[in-house]
């Protein structure tokens, strides 16, 4: 996939992305903070990382031997304007987005 857009939309096809995104609309968080809540390994968290990064929705800093996460809001302005453009959609508000995100976490966490 080479399409900026398919590549955001692949990324946030994923619900452990998804709440990662949402984690992340608190504040920047270490890799190793953003993957204790899960039941997967630091590399399979890592993978999940790397997808966020090259779609941009994400970006990480090494902070001495730390690597830290940083959302990266503006990237999903193409999407917003892309789902815009059939009318039947408002412009992404990024406090509505993370309330939607927010509910994905507690009904995830339900069903588990």
């Amino acid at each position: 996939m080479s399409d900026p857009l398919s590549i955001t939309f692949a990324a946030l096809a994923d619900p452990t992305r998804r709440a990662i995104l949402a984690m992340l609309l608190e504040d920047d968080m270490a890799v190793t903070d953003v993957a204790a809540p899960f039941e997967m390994s630091l590399a399979a968290i890592s993978k999940h990382l790397n997808v966020l990064a090259e779609a941009g929705l994400i970006s990480r800093e090494k902070r001495g031997r730390v690597i830290w996460c940083k959302l990266e809001p503006d990237a999903m302005k193409q999407a917003s304007v892309w789902m815009q453009g059939f009318g039947q959609f408002d412009p992404v508000d990024l406090d509505d987005f993370e309330r939607f995100l927010s509910s994905e976490l507690r009904e995830d966490s339900a069903e588990a």
